[in-house]
């Protein structure tokens, strides 16, 4: 599914035109975002956890030249789903109902 086809959702199932929907899937988006980037968590009862992770520099390769190159360390965010949206994924349902 992409933003696309998830803003196309909102909008049919809340019953709201295309440009609200966006307004809506675009401020939740980055609500998150700026969230994560101020070091906050972001929980959603139900369906999973945003955070952040670091990750420490590291000495990598270069596949092409097979030359070695300096990986500066980084914080990535991570997504941890919540026990609900792993049952219904690994449900027996093509809908997960």
């Amino acid at each position: 599914m992409t933003k696309a086809d998830l803003i196309e959702e909102v909008s049919r199932v809340v019953e709201i035109p295309r440009r609200e929907a966006e307004v809506v899937v675009e401020t939740m988006l980055h609500s998150i975002v700026q969230a994560l980037r101020a070091g906050d968590k972001v929980e959603i009862r139900g369906f999973g956890k945003f955070d952040t992770r670091q990750r420490s520099a590291r000495t990598g390769r270069n596949p092409a030249s097979g030359q070695t190159v300096e990986v500066p360390a980084k914080t990535i965010p991570f997504f941890k789903p919540g026990k609900d949206v792993r049952e219904l994924i690994n449900s027996s349902g093509p809908d997960g109902l």
